[in-house]
């Protein structure tokens, strides 16, 4: 190998280097700028599968990878967010959604009629443009956009890069040949174009190696393009697979559904064509360019989604067919820690505005555990019951454990690229764990404050005091109802309705200590258990403050 040549391997590698930073900054800076919108594409995610194909198709658009896209369902589906008939739709809409990045590559080849149209010619001054949007602008929107800018032009420096270097080799008749042997071989394309996405992890950056490689040469055949572009879309199920190691069986599933619809896709269409290229050898030799590239694997994913959507059905069990399902009795042995660990996965974190909602499901579950610990507290006060006091305090050691697992999941979620909305809300979800966790606490108090050992008396209140504390119980746990409904809904209305119920809890928590010191004084009620009912009515209007502090967490994200 001469200089020369050393050169052009320097500079093939280093514009394959900017095309995928380019896409990475580019993608990063658009799930920015989409910031909450993508929040609630999440619950779009119906049984309506159609919608599911549309909403599959725009999140890929937007990360500019099938795989992650799938990725991310695996995680939702292992997190309990998705089912496996909703990931369907989804997956589908991800393979289409991908070819937007051979269309941003394809807008490269405008110079080749209207050199003034060239994104290349433009590339230099939208990274400076970036650049300083980064350096000197204070607003984050603005910086986003700077992102955006500066992945963008890179994308087409390097590719402007992968064709210079390629030009001196591509002219050359082994090039030609090689192609030509690809064409002719099915087999070879749609292997080298499967190597190729699995060793680059990306079926995007290996169709636009292809384009690039076509745009430089004219030496890529329509039948070496078609079939390489296949492989790609096989190679692209590898992400996925290799993801949905250590998911449950329903994950393991989405992950299968992803590889049979591109399996099965890629053999029929590939017969097809093989018969259509020997008729018509011609057309099977002929050059075809970079727009041409992404026009064809734009039509093979959208003809390919339309047959295989009314047998979606089919694709389900056909993967329960590889992928048993899980056993009952395994389902029923896991405990909420273990739930809780699986509900909070990584994979949901290469789009952070899903995490975020993956985190505040898991804060809603923490809120149910400790409101129906709180329901049992307060049966066990008014009517003495040893087994649910022991229940209350082994939930509460669920509660602990849950909140250790969550804040860890949440210091990991803080170090992602976030918007500074998705910081607050957070930074508000650290908040909102360790307040649940107190209420757990005071919920473990009250069942404390009636617990008795064997042989002693047990605490018993006169028919007012009970009347009282079922009072005050009941607005209280309206209170947290309320806080944890606006937490998981983002529900304003709910939050301003705890607002009164604090008011309220307040001011029955003095009327009732000051009622009940009178009763102590007249010898109404014994003086242990009114002290155990003021200790009560105290833990009471603690968890009435906290449920206060969730409601304000929610409305200071208005």
């Amino acid at each position: 190998m001469t200089i020369n040549d050393f050169e052009n391997l320097f500079m093939f590698a280093g514009g394959l280097g900017m095309f995928l930073f380019g896409v990475h900054s580019m993608s990063g800076g658009v799930q920015k700028c989409a910031g909450e919108q993508m929040r609630k594409l999440l619950g779009i995610l119906t049984n309506n599968r159609f919608v599911g194909v549309l909403v599959g198709a725009l999140i890929t658009a937007v990360i500019q990878s099938s795989g992650a896209t799938t990725v991310m369902i695996i995680g939702f589906i292992n997190a309990g967010l998705m089912n496996l008939s909703q990931a369907v739709g989804p997956i589908m809409g991800a393979n289409i959604g991908t070819c937007i990045t051979a269309w941003i590559v394809s807008l490269g080849q405008l110079g080749d009629t209207f050199k003034t149209l060239s994104p290349s010619l433009y590339a230099p001054l939208i990274v400076a443009i970036g650049s300083f949007l980064i350096m000197f602008s204070k607003k984050e929107r603005k910086q986003t956009i700077g992102e955006i800018c500066i992945g963008l032009g890179l994308l087409f420096i390097g590719l402007d890069f992968m064709g210079d270097a390629a030009k001196s080799y591509t002219t050359l008749p082994a090039f030609k040949d090689l192609f030509a042997l690809f064409g002719a071989n099915p087999l070879l394309g749609i292997g080298l174009g499967f190597i190729v996405t699995v060793i680059m992890q990306s079926s995007s950056a290996a169709v636009g190696i292809l384009q690039t490689l076509a745009a430089s040469s004219g030496a890529v055949g329509i039948s070496a393009a078609v079939f390489i572009s296949f492989g790609s879309d096989i190679g692209s199920c590898s992400t996925a697979l290799l993801s949905s190691i250590g998911t449950n069986r329903t994950a393991k599933r989405a992950a299968m559904i992803h590889l049979l619809f591109n399996v099965i896709g890629v053999t029929v269409f590939s017969v097809i064509f093989t018969i259509l290229f020997k008729m018509f050898p011609e057309v099977a030799s002929h050059g075809i360019n970079s727009a041409g590239i992404a026009t064809f694997h734009t039509g093979f994913k959208v003809v390919l989604t339309i047959l295989m959507f009314p047998f979606a059905d089919y694709l389900v069990k056909l993967s329960g067919f590889f992928i048993k399902d899980e056993p009952e009795k395994e389902k029923e042995e896991k405990d909420e820690e273990t739930v809780t660990l699986q509900h909070l996965d990584s994979r949901i974190f290469k789009e952070p505005a899903f995490a975020i909602e993956n985190a505040i499901h898991e804060v809603a579950h923490m809120g149910r555990i400790t409101r129906e610990n709180m329901d049992r507290a307060f049966e066990a006060a008014l009517s003495y019951d040893k087994e649910k006091i022991d229940k209350v305090y082994e939930v509460e050691k669920t509660i602990n454990n849950m909140e250790k697992l969550i804040t860890e999941y949440l210091v990991k979620l803080s170090n992602l690229p976030l918007t500074e909305d998705q910081h607050v809300v957070v930074s508000n979800l650290f908040y909102s764990v360790s307040d649940i966790e107190r209420v757990g606490d005071h919920v473990e108090n009250i069942a404390e404050l009636v617990d008795v050992k064997e042989g002693v008396d047990k605490i018993e209140f006169s028919e007012q005091a009970l009347q009282d504390l079922k009072s005050i119980m009941g607005l209280v746990t309206n209170s947290f109802a309320y806080a944890m409904s606006a937490r998981e809904d983002s529900d304003i209305s709910d939050a301003k309705k705890v607002v009164k119920y604090e008011d309220m809890v307040d001011n029955m928590e003095e009327e009732l200590r000051e009622q009940h010191i009178e009763r102590l004084s007249k010898q109404l009620c014994k003086p242990t258990n009114g002290v155990v009912f003021l200790d009560i009515i105290s833990n009471l209007e603690r968890i009435s403050d906290h449920a206060y502090n969730l409601a304000g967490y929610v409305i200071s994200e208005e």
